[in-house]
């Protein structure tokens, strides 16, 4: 007969409140959880299906007093209908190569990740961030990550992507640019990427992490349709509904399901 030993215990604690990063007067509370040990990849897939986000060996939900606002929201690649904006953010950004690569710390991304929240995010926490800050935010990690380096005709790095792979798809961990290309929408265009690779891995969904209506710094994720969206505990197409996803929600009301 052979031993089998008892599965670990799955614990969840809550954070203290702290002031929302997306809406102002807002207060940030979320449930957290470690991801480790040997079924990390399995309990990364379904806490992902549960509206979770993974920052290093961390997996975390918003669960906010009063607010709703943070919406999970997940790309279904076959259903993905490219439409005429998109395709204009394909052409100009044409000349752009990808490469996949192992999650590694460089120093040249770390240097285009300062020029992007230094641009973008200068009063977040993440501009604060030393090397060895952002060399832990990549390479922390208990599962499949890779980061997809974008480079224009001279082999000059101009966007990065930190990217997990999950059973059912792949997630946008975090994304930044060169600030001087934001009219050419790179963000938008590592995510059509993004979209391309899931078809080509045959996986279903690309995720997104959370759309907040409220915010412009999220305005670009209703822009990909069909999109799904996680509302008490379903996965609901919203493909017309991204502007009242949270309407059929009463405040403080919280469903996490991670079967």
């Amino acid at each position: 007969m052979s031993y089998k030993p008892p599965r670990r215990p799955q614990f969840f604690y809550t954070t203290a409140p702290l002031p929302c990063p997306y809406l102002p007067g807002k207060t940030e509370r979320k449930v957290v959880t470690e991801i480790t040990g040997p079924d990390a990849e399995a309990m990364h897939d379904r806490l992902s299906r549960a509206g979770f986000r993974r920052s290093h060996n961390i997996a975390y939900a918003p669960v906010c007093p009063g607010c709703n606002g943070c919406v999970p929201i997940r790309i279904p690649v076959e259903q993905f209908v490219i439409d005429r904006s998109l395709r204009r953010v394909l052409k100009v950004n044409a000349e752009l190569t990808a490469r996949e690569a192992p999650p590694r710390a460089t120093a040249e991304q770390y240097q285009l990740f300062q020029r992007y929240q230094s641009a973008r995010h200068h009063d977040g926490d993440m501009a604060t961030m030393s090397f060895y800050d952002y060399r832990a935010m990549v390479e922390d990690t208990p599962i499949e990550t890779s980061v997809i380096e974008f480079r224009d005709a001279h082999d000059r790095l101009v966007a990065a992507c930190l990217t997990d792979k999950l059973g059912d798809g792949v997630s946008a961990v975090y994304s930044f640019f060169d600030p001087l290309l934001e009219r050419r929408s790179p963000g938008t265009f590592m995510i059509l990427w993004l979209i391309q690779r899931a078809r080509e891995m045959e996986l279903p969904h690309v995720y997104l992490g959370y759309w907040v209506r409220e915010s412009r710094k999220m305005a670009y994720k209703a822009r990909f349709n069909p999109s799904e969206i996680l509302i008490g505990g379903v996965w609901r197409v919203a493909q017309n509904e991204l502007e009242t996803a949270t309407a059929d929600l009463q405040p403080d009301e919280v469903k996490i399901s991670i079967g």
